[in-house]
């Protein structure tokens, strides 16, 4: 129903009506989104702008089964978190949209994956279950049709030596790690890589102080002997993702948008180059909700292209770009 007009979006025309007749759907297929709305006293019907949408706050990923349609989950993803924290699932019915949508995303920035050898530093992530980001990994390391492309845990020194030979080879990489295990590596041998995406998905997971934006990429940058560090924005909640190639500013693919909501009015948004409260539409998240209101706090430079700057005071701290930038 939406899965042929999503991918194919190519004008802000077409995404907004897309958006919206999206928005029709999932006020009537979406129990718990349903019942938000007619909290909130909002008639479908009357919705005329992907601004007058009301978003659905994240928080209600942690309380409910969040499904439009009838469709049964296959696959439930869950939120990191530490020990007693209550976690946000998000409930899967057709796990192909989620693999259309992040290696569509991956091509839209970066090309076609078979070009490059795909290395992963998230333990973190992988000593859990239930990770949408493990999920994309794995798949992204699969497609790669690479023997060295693969996963590492605790194995720094064979990292080290991959990474080194992979360099002397001029061989094209990526390397996506959490921060806190990229710093690890660093620590342990200082690289100068060539031909290296060094890519860092966020958050310390409690095993390092929190830095900002700039003094971390800044390390990593030194450590690495690369010009820039590049970013994946993305969360349980979500299935797209944005990319930061460098300097923390983020782009999202066609079907996904960021809107800045006013921190003191929910329902109102605020000019690009002022910071704000991220919104995030996800037209890949038609069979939950595609309108989310995230606990993250940005601001925008244009319709495609925003800076993740921290998180609201008081918020479970998660893994997806929470530094203070």
């Amino acid at each position: 129903m939406f899965g042929n007009r999503i991918f194919s979006i190519s004008t802000d025309e077409e995404f907004n009506s897309l958006a919206l007749d999206l928005f029709r759907y999932q006020a009537d297929e979406c129990e718990v989104y349903k019942n938000y709305l007619n909290h909130l006293k909002v008639t479908p019907s009357c919705v005329k702008n992907i601004t007058d949408i009301p978003f659905f706050p994240i928080e209600f990923f942690k309380r409910f089964e969040i499904i439009s349609g009838t469709k049964k989950p296959t696959h439930v993803f869950w939120s990191s978190g530490t020990t007693g924290m209550q976690q946000s699932k998000h409930a899967v019915t057709d796990i192909s949209v989620y693999e259309q949508s992040y290696l569509k995303g991956f091509e839209h920035f970066y090309g076609d994956i078979k070009e490059y050898t795909v290395l992963a530093l998230l333990p973190s992530y992988l000593e859990r279950e239930g990770s949408s980001l493990i999920y994309m990994v794995a798949d992204l390391i699969q497609k790669s049709n690479n023997h060295n492309s693969g996963f590492y845990l605790n194995n720094m020194d064979d990292l080290i030596s991959k990474l080194v030979e992979l360099n002397n080879n001029e061989t094209k990489v990526l390397l996506i790690g959490v921060t806190y295990a990229l710093l690890d590596l660093i620590e342990q041998h200082q690289f100068t890589l060539k031909n290296t995406i060094i890519m860092e998905t966020g958050g310390m997971k409690g095993r390092r102080k929190e830095l900002i934006r700039v003094e971390l990429h800044s390390i990593l940058c030194q450590g690495f002997g690369v010009d820039v560090i590049h970013s994946e924005y993305g969360m349980t909640e979500l299935l797209s993702q944005a990319y930061s190639r460098g300097n923390g500013i983020f782009k999202t693919p066609p079907w996904m948008k960021v809107m800045i909501r006013d921190t003191e009015d929910a329902t109102s948004f605020i000019p690009n180059l002022k910071s704000g409260g991220i919104n995030v539409i996800d037209l890949a998240n038609y069979n939950s909700c595609a309108f989310i209101a995230t606990q993250d706090l940005g601001k925008k430079f244009s319709d495609t292209t925003f800076e993740v700057l921290g998180r609201f005071d008081h918020s479970d701290i998660r893994g997806c770009n929470l530094l203070i930038g």
